[in-house]
């Protein structure tokens, strides 16, 4: 039982170790993906935009750690982040209007949409920011603005960060929050 758990333990060890090799392996100078380059990577997840009226909507806020402080501040690992967003309705479409990544400051760095796009029931699209891009800093986060033409299970919006730190390799998950205002009732 000791050996199979310690087996168990070294496959998981491995494969942090080749997530982070593949995010050590960008491009120079590798910035996040852009408007255009979702809409082409991910074309088969996509559908037509719906004709009737968008009658439900709601908005995730989804933290991402693409650098962290260390040592008291004085040392920052970054690390790479890959926002995926879900349609967790098996018949419906959901129409995204809006991804847009902020920095530290709470300053828009990038908006990902041209238009609205509608992802088809079950499909997923993603953008990445890699580990070289650190415009976000230590606070950054992503706005994702979603509609549908009626009743549907809320999406699942998350972030997976991946990244290195001397021999230690890392990877961790943010889940988005729905934003929802509150205050007197």
């Amino acid at each position: 039982m000791v050996k199979r758990a310690m087996c168990h333990i070294r496959a998981a060890g491995y494969l942090l170790a080749i997530l982070a090799a593949l995010s050590i392996l960008e491009p120079v100078g590798a910035r996040a993906q852009t408007a255009a380059s979702i809409e082409q990577n991910f074309a088969g997840s996509l559908t037509a935009m719906p004709a009737e009226n968008l009658a439900v909507s709601g908005a995730f806020y989804v933290p991402v750690y693409s650098s962290v402080a260390m040592s008291a501040g004085r040392l920052r690992a970054d690390f790479s982040a890959t926002l995926s967003v879900h349609n967790a309705s098996e018949t419906r479409p959901l129409v995204l209007k809006r991804i847009a990544y902020f920095d530290t400051a709470g300053k828009m760095v990038e908006s990902y949409l041209k238009a609205p796009i509608a992802l088809k029931p079950f499909a997923t699209i993603e953008v990445f920011i890699a580990a070289t891009d650190v415009r976000g800093g230590t606070g950054a986060n992503f706005v994702v603005d979603w509609a549908a033409t009626g009743e549907i299970p809320e999406p699942a919006v998350e972030a997976l960060m991946v990244g290195s730190v001397g021999a230690g390799h890392y990877a961790f998950i943010s889940q988005g929050r729905p934003i929802r205002i509150v205050g007197k009732n």
